[in-house]
């Protein structure tokens, strides 16, 4: 019989991380540790229009419309990870953005 110490689960390896996940880089990385994103399975729950307001509270300073672009992309990856790929790419989504006419409000 084992005994549980409290301590946190190790991933699998097979399990993905957030640095798995197409368009992210380590900027985007930083921000997700800054938000206390730290998995897939958190990522998958978040609300991108949300995290976008959220790291410009964070960081006191105006975030360029691609990051919420790629915030979208990432949380679309982290729900379906059979996502098409092109869809896992920033660009895609602020195409999708501008289409909608979804401007990001400048403060």
């Amino acid at each position: 019989m084992s005994v549980t110490t409290g301590a946190a689960r190790k991933p699998r390896a097979t399990e993905r991380q957030l640095g798995d996940l197409i368009s992210i880089g380590p900027a985007m990385l930083r921000d997700f540790e800054l938000l206390g994103i730290r998995s897939v399975a958190q990522l998958a729950k978040q609300d991108p229009e949300r995290m976008y307001k959220r790291i410009e509270r964070a960081t006191g300073q105006r975030q360029d419309p691609c990051v919420l672009d790629t915030f979208c992309a990432a949380v679309a990856q982290a729900r379906n990870p059979r996502l098409a790929v092109e869809k896992c790419q920033w660009w895609w989504w602020s195409e999708k953005r501008k289409k909608q006419g979804k401007g990001v409000k400048k403060k």
